[in-house]
């Protein structure tokens, strides 16, 4: 580990193993102008609609 306290916000692996096909679809299929091999994504839960 690396030390880090878990977020309420932090994906479990059984999540994870869900998204992370449709994000590695999605970055074959829009690669970086700037050829920056992004590594981190993010979720984000709406409560109010967009702020």
């Amino acid at each position: 580990m690396n030390g880090r306290k878990p977020y309420a916000s932090d994906l479990s692996d059984e999540r994870w193993a869900l998204i992370e096909p449709v994000i590695t679809a999605w970055k074959a299929a829009h690669p970086s102008v700037s050829g920056h091999q992004g590594k981190y994504a993010l979720l984000y839960q709406s409560r109010t609609g967009c702020q």
